[in-house]
């Protein structure tokens, strides 16, 4: 019989378990790639709403953009400071939005409202992007296969888990069966 699902996605992670590594890894390492980005196109004095093609690291950019990017690696970087559920859901979120953001950016490619100065390589990085954090987001969160010690998987089963715990338990103190 199947059960709906109470967990709520911003529940159920102790601060101190593993995958909080893995959420803080991934905001970090993305925060610090949007920042760099950023201030490498601020230091080049590009006007900030210029679409005239300059690029940085192979992206085109403006100061808008640059401006954009640092904000955006900060909040990652606060992700990244907390750490746990507020990390990966953090990255959740804004790998929505980079993907969304691919998305419009695509559609303004080549019309005035591209203030941004996307091109077509930008609107790929803010795929890889997204799909990127979002992945670091949702590891260990969601999937078919996680292991029943995995604090999601025992909030989404609470009436199995505490079976096996009460099994686990009973094998420690000798009441177990086999």
């Amino acid at each position: 019989m199947l059960h709906p699902v109470n967990a709520r996605l911003d529940e159920h992670l102790p601060a101190d378990h593993k995958l909080s590594k893995v959420y803080r890894v991934g905001a970090g390492l993305t925060g610090l790639l949007l920042v760099a980005f950023g201030i490498l196109g601020l230091v080049d004095r590009i006007g900030f709403f210029d679409t005239g093609g300059d690029t940085v690291l192979a992206l085109n950019t403006n100061g808008a953009l640059s401006v954009l990017s640092i904000c955006i690696g900060a909040l990652l970087f606060a992700g990244m400071v907390v750490g746990g559920t507020f990390a990966s859901t953090l990255n959740i979120v804004l790998g929505i939005a980079f993907i969304v953001s691919g998305f419009v950016n695509l559609a303004l490619l080549d019309t005035g409202l591209n203030f941004l100065a996307f091109h077509i390589q930008n609107v790929l990085f803010s795929f890889v992007v997204g799909v990127m954090l979002m992945w670091f987001g949702m590891y260990g969160r969601v999937g078919s296969a996680l292991p029943h010690d995995n604090p999601y998987w025992r909030a989404r089963h609470p009436e199995q888990a505490a079976r096996e715990t009460r099994v686990r338990e009973g094998f420690r103190t000798g009441h177990g069966t086999a």
